[in-house]
């Protein structure tokens, strides 16, 4: 009965007063500011975790638009290294222009890249839908040619997937390995929750015995005892991995048992302006967390 109640709450959600609806989705952000998001990241990295952060946004529609998203990342590179924060970037390439033009979106991210590499920090490329998977790929191997600092993603739910990561292994390879939240056609994509976690052990397997850096990204708690099988078998390095989950998602404690167990753990943290459709997409996906929050808001309120 509770869950009918929490996904309609859900539903009724963007019928709600901006400023009201913020309470429940600013869970998964952290804040509109730059100054907002590093508060966040220091609390995070005083309680053991690093971060990565993300300017919420994507698909621009103008090259300008795509440029000044390019230049608050090279600020926010700055900030990093002058507050002594340990964590580094993530970036939708649409967000820096591949929809307009790949060499645009190159030399975007060759601007970020130059900033990381003067930090001494580190550049994820993030992966969105399977229509931007090769132009994706692509960028990083260029990128990859001339700066070492640079890792892609794969996602487990598409079946393409082993076959991309045979191709990057050759390279000093860092790879953040998560499952997939597109929705994409069954021929190019598993859809069954068994063989999407199946197929990303066996990519964790092959990224692992291949020699490259893996961030495991998930929040499925059985996912995650099975990495920790697979990382035993293996004799895996822990210098060689970390995990990685979402800013506000609830884990039961299980965070820092990876870090007790030696493990690095690394919190992706969204920010900015567009942080209203993000913070919905998390609570659908999530639903108790608004009966949740409802609740302590009556409680203060009493």
């Amino acid at each position: 009965m509770m869950a009918l109640v929490n996904r309609a709450l859900v539903w009724f959600i963007p019928y709600l007063p901006k400023a009201f609806a913020a309470r429940f989705a600013g869970r998964y952000v952290a804040g509109e500011s730059v100054q907002e998001v590093l508060s966040v990241a220091r609390d995070l990295n005083d309680r053991g975790f690093e971060v990565t952060l993300d300017i919420l946004g994507e698909h621009v529609a103008t090259s300008q638009e795509a440029r000044d998203v390019t230049q608050a990342y090279v600020h926010l590179y700055g900030e990093l290294a002058a507050g002594g924060i340990k964590g580094n970037i993530s970036v939708k390439p649409t967000h820096l222009g591949l929809d307009l033009s790949a060499e645009l979106c190159r030399d975007n991210f060759g601007q970020l890249l130059d900033a990381a590499q003067q930090h001494d920090n580190f550049l994820r490329i993030d992966m969105e839908s399977s229509r931007q998977t090769d132009e994706t790929l692509q960028l990083y191997r260029d990128l990859a040619a001339r700066y070492r600092h640079v890792g892609p993603v794969l996602q487990a739910y598409l079946r393409r997937s082993s076959g991309d990561l045979a191709q990057l292994t050759g390279e000093p390879l860092n790879f953040r390995l998560c499952k997939g939240i597109y929705l994409e056609p069954a021929d190019i994509a598993f859809n069954d929750p068994g063989e999407i976690n199946r197929n990303f052990i066996a990519l964790l397997r092959q990224g692992l015995e291949g020699g490259a850096y893996v961030a495991i990204a998930t929040h499925d708690q059985r996912l995650i005892s099975a990495a920790l099988d697979l990382i035993k078998e293996l004799e895996a390095d822990q210098a060689r991995l970390e995990f990685q989950v979402l800013y506000g998602v609830p884990m039961q404690g299980r965070l820092e048992q990876l870090l007790k167990a030696g493990h690095k753990v690394r919190v992706y943290v969204p920010f900015g302006e567009k942080w209203y459709d993000y913070g919905l997409r998390r609570l659908k996906e999530n639903p108790a967390i608004a009966g949740y929050i409802l609740k302590n808001i009556f409680h203060r309120a009493s």
